[in-house]
């Protein structure tokens, strides 16, 4: 059975595709001030909204058809950009979260103490950033593979050390470990969230070319455990 058919509640259609989903499966956007379109990913904003595929080339793709305009049944001004503009809002919103785990007392740094989290196998997740040592990540998913406990850990691998800085208030962030809690489940969120976007949302967008292949693996879990391979 698909995602969808596990939901229950409200639906909304796809501007694009046409297709019906639950709203977290889509990106909500509204007109604001000066008739221009705004994203609105926290589904908050008043006013109409109008729907689209949680997806990167979904957005990209309404906008070059014209999807919003033919929706909304008004002119409004649509960014060419507008796909990137939503990636930024969905990067911050998720760094924004980390900075609550963060606040939280959740989040530990520096690789001695990640390494040493991962292989007692207690981190809800691990971070490590986009442009760290190779060598690094490997001994992380080693150490999460030496755990005791069986379990699949998120390895988050796709803010750079400097979002990883901006987000903690420290320098030179390279791993990071995250202990379970509300703040963690709400980051985790924002990250596959923002994952599922920048991969097309599993390739469930209608116009996409079925042969084209997504980048579904950037939503990584490690097995850990004395048999995990």
């Amino acid at each position: 059975m698909s995602r969808r058919g596990l939901r229950e509640g409200p639906e909304r259609t796809c501007a694009l595709t046409r297709q019906a989903r639950a709203p977290e499966d889509l990106i909500r956007f509204v007109v604001g001030p000066g008739d221009v379109l705004v994203p609105d990913i926290r589904r908050k904003l008043p006013g109409r909204g109008v729907w689209v595929s949680l997806s990167a080339a979904a957005v990209g793709e309404a906008v070059k058809r014209r999807a919003f305009e033919r929706s909304l049944k008004t002119k409004v001004t649509v960014s060419p950009d507008l796909a990137a503009e939503v990636d930024a809002l969905l990067t911050r919103d998720a760094i924004q979260a980390l900075a609550m785990a963060n606040k939280a007392g959740l989040v530990s740094t520096g690789f001695a103490k990640v390494e040493a989290q991962a292989e007692s196998g207690r981190p809800a997740a691990v971070i490590a950033a986009s442009d760290g040592a190779e060598d690094g990540r490997r001994k992380i998913g080693q150490a999460l593979r030496r755990a005791a406990t069986p379990k699949e850990i998120p390895v988050v691998a796709i803010f750079a050390a400097t979002e990883l800085e901006l987000a903690l208030g420290r320098e030179h962030v390279i791993h990071a470990a995250l202990a379970p809690g509300p703040a963690t489940e709400g980051f985790l969120a924002r990250w596959r969230r923002l994952v599922r976007y920048r991969t097309n949302d599993a390739g469930e967008t209608a116009f996409m070319d079925p042969t084209e292949s997504d980048a579904r693996d950037q939503t990584k879990t490690e097995p850990v455990g004395p048999n995990a391979e």
